[in-house]
């Protein structure tokens, strides 16, 4: 049954159709399988980090914190692997773990304090970079043959397009996130959360973990990310990631999840991550700056926020209407 919440994942779909086929229209090979999954290798760890911020979101709050935590994440990924010599997988599985405790603590602060989630996220991101540039204060080659290998892995698809290991960890982190969202009890007590926390409350719903958990989930994503980073570059850099968290936003804004709370998707995510990389690369292939794709994502997002506005105030007249 069609509901009128769902108007903005609609429009999503029908932003990135258009976009592709008049991307298609200006340039012959912009849909080969080649250019897509180039897409999709570049901003294979913006989409894992912007599957984090939907669950942070969508339980009513903010993380401005995992674009520095992405950055926190290759230094410290570089330092345990190249200078402190810790074998890669281990040195993976600190990170992520580093990542989510960092996550979890902002969450614990938000819920034990009932303090704003963007001044302890707005904090948490100045402390994330802060710490990245006390490890290593400059960029740093990441030494290691099988973090190399790993990173240079691809598998061949459609047209001898390569599938990079990047690319495969996006789709799964997809995946998974879509099964939590939609599957499981937990995703129901986030939905429950940012639709009315008073109301979870009163239901008996476990708030504080649910909260705690989201944030910890974004800080795993944004580690994630940062490692997906350091396999495209081979390297960490401290001085990565500020503004990711706003792309991270503008994904999800697009992908018809609601700033409010309560109402979105984890593919609205997936769909946003791909018009985000579209008008990106055809900016790309006009030889035009980076800005102008900014400008562009503006005014998407402008409209895109504008659209669930006009959502939510026609499906709150729809209510009292049918009281």
């Amino acid at each position: 049954m069609f509901q009128r919440k769902n108007i903005p994942l609609l429009a999503t779909f029908g932003v990135l159709v258009v976009l592709l086929v008049v991307a298609s229209v200006l340039y012959r090979n912009f849909l080969t399988p080649l250019n897509f999954a180039n897409i999709l290798r570049n901003y294979a760890f913006l989409g894992v980090i912007a599957v984090g911020m939907t669950f942070v979101i969508l339980s009513g709050g903010i993380d401005l914190s995992v674009g520095t935590v992405m950055g926190f994440s290759t230094i410290l990924l570089a330092r345990l692997i190249s200078v402190q010599g810790v074998p890669a997988l281990p040195a993976i599985c600190v990170v992520l773990a580093v990542g989510c405790a960092f996550g979890a603590g902002l969450g614990l602060v938000i819920h034990t304090y009932r303090l704003p989630p963007f001044l302890v996220t707005l904090s948490g991101m100045f402390l994330a970079k802060g710490i990245s540039f006390v490890i290593l204060p400059s960029a740093q080659k990441i030494d290691s043959s099988w973090f190399a290998e790993l990173a240079s892995f691809k598998l061949k698809v459609f047209g001898n397009a390569p599938l990079t290991v990047t690319t495969m960890i996006f789709f799964a982190v997809v995946s998974i996130g879509i099964a939590i969202a939609h599957f499981t009890r937990f995703g129901r007590n986030v939905y429950a959360l940012g639709g009315a926390e008073s109301s979870a409350v009163l239901m008996g719903l476990p708030v504080g973990r649910t909260k705690i958990a989201v944030y910890a989930i974004s800080g795993c994503c944004a580690a994630l990310g940062g490692i997906m980073w350091a396999m495209n570059s081979t390297s960490g850099n401290p001085a990565i990631g500020l503004g990711t968290e706003l792309d991270a936003i503008a994904c999800v804004v697009i992908g018809g999840t609601l700033l409010t709370g309560g109402v979105g998707y984890v593919v609205g995510t997936l769909a946003g991550v791909l018009v985000f990389g579209t008008i990106a690369t055809v900016i790309r292939f006009q030889g035009l700056e980076s800005s102008d794709a900014r400008i562009a994502l503006g005014i998407l997002l402008l409209a895109f926020i504008t659209m669930q506005r006009i959502v939510v105030q026609g499906a709150a007249r729809g209510s009292r209407m049918a009281t």
